[in-house]
């Protein structure tokens, strides 16, 4: 429940995998992408009717490189040197384009359909989380340290886009919504968004319908009408407004205390606040997941007027399936799945009721595109070479969002860690032990 929502595996560990036995070098598994220009990303792209429309073409290749897009609708725009499609379309439709990158040493296109209507996320979001790495120590240097490294490694360029915040993020409400707002580790949270968005990536967020979230911060709902908590009022919070000042005091409080419904939701305030600091994905984590409060935070997105992708976590119902895919987009199908072969495989090969639904919504996708079954990021550092394989080559993993833990800065040294998980493990284990 505390790691990611649903990307499975490493975004590196698809590149860099190490050799069992024989050395401790890494094996390369991936072919450098050629210097010649190729499109990737996927071939269709939905979009609500007058909804902030934001897409950034990947495209592989030596720099500079122009792009195209040939049958872009009118109320789009393009920018032919960063390959960005933003603007809005109010009319629901199919608009069929050609995307083209082109450099020095030739030409690449791709056949691209936009989808103006009720859906979003036509495929699988691929991202970063914080969870796995920061845990709820996270902060703006740690997230935007990790956007930058997306970008400047490339790994944008292959169709990873998203940057989001776990739990830990949460301070009081205030502010012109009376929503949560952020704790001083995140100084400026509509800044944040704005320098992932220039970087050619989209912001998610995270909250839960409780009073209070697993790591023990402000939820969506308190007993107070005026959004004010007993808690927190009281000075039993850490200066990160996290419950307990000292969590080692005799009359210490669990978390668990807050993992209940308050009697006044703020969840269409909340979503107000998160489309005004430019929001592009929420991860809602409690259990387990009820229809009414899954329902009440889609309507709250909605009514934004901003395409947010939804992510449910931690326990879905299995009678609820049919509820998850019409009102959220993505849901996740397993417990937590932590780096050793016996979680992967007994999740991800054996993923229980729930991950069955998976084959359904496989079927369900090809009619409606509405939803993807979801699993945790977690990175893949101790598993073999012919693991990590099976492992993605087993369909039902690879269709869930790929979390990637890199772009981390440790305290002990400054630097700023872009290097694969099974170089970076230790340090990032160091800078939370850190803090």
């Amino acid at each position: 429940m505390r790691i990611f929502f649903f990307g499975f595996f490493s975004a590196f560990s698809a590149f860099v995998a190490p050799r069992v036995g024989a050395s401790e070098m890494p094996q390369i598994l991936t072919p450098a992408a050629p210097a010649t220009p190729r499109v990737n990303g996927p071939g269709v792209f939905g979009v609500r009717p007058e909804a902030p429309f934001f897409y950034a073409i990947p495209a592989t290749g030596q720099r500079p490189m122009s792009f195209a897009a040939e049958g872009l609708p009118d109320g789009l725009t393009l920018n032919t040197e960063t390959g960005r499609i933003t603007g809005a379309l109010t009319r629901p439709g199919e608009y069929k384009l050609t995307l083209r990158a082109k450099n020095a040493l030739g030409e690449a296109m791709k056949a691209f359909r936009i989808v103006v209507g009720d859906a979003i996320a036509l495929t699988p979001p691929m991202g970063w989380s914080s969870w796995n790495c920061w845990g709820d120590a996270v902060s703006q240097e740690h997230v935007l340290n990790s956007a930058r490294a997306m970008a400047a490694r490339g790994l944008r360029e292959h169709g990873w886009t998203y940057i989001n915040i776990d739990d830990g993020w949460q301070g009081p409400r205030g502010g012109a919504f009376n929503a949560i707002q952020p704790n001083k580790k995140f100084p400026d949270m509509k800044a944040l968004a704005d320098e992932i968005h220039r970087l050619g990536l989209k912001f998610g967020i995270y909250s839960s319908p409780w009073r209070g979230t697993y790591a023990g911060y402000v939820g969506g709902s308190s007993d107070n009408a005026d959004g004010t908590y007993p808690w927190v009022q009281s000075g039993e919070v850490n200066e990160f407004y996290k419950l307990n000042k000292n969590p080692k005091a005799a009359d210490a409080k669990p978390n668990w205390v807050n993992w209940t419904f308050g009697q006044h939701s703020f969840a269409a305030q909340d979503a107000r606040q998160w489309a005004q600091w430019g929001v592009d994905y929420l991860k809602y984590d409690w259990f387990p997941n009820d229809v009414p409060h899954v329902r009440e935070m889609a309507d709250a997105l909605r009514a934004t007027g901003r395409d947010v992708v939804y992510s449910l976590s931690n326990t879905g119902i299995y009678n609820n399936a049919p509820d998850y895919m019409k009102l959220s987009n993505v849901w996740r199908t397993t417990g937590d799945i932590v780096d050793t072969w016996e979680s992967v495989s007994r999740n991800g090969f054996f993923p229980g009721s729930l991950g069955r639904l998976h084959r359904a919504g496989t079927l369900e996708r090809s009619r409606h595109a509405r939803a993807w079954p979801g699993r945790l990021g977690a990175g893949l550092a101790s598993l073999s070479t012919d693991r990590r394989r099976a492992v993605h080559a087993h369909e039902p993993m690879v269709s869930a969002l790929v979390s990637a833990p890199f772009g981390l800065r440790s305290r002990a040294s400054g630097r700023v860690h872009t290097q694969p998980a099974d170089q970076r493990r230790g340090a990032c284990h160091r800078s939370r032990l850190a803090r």
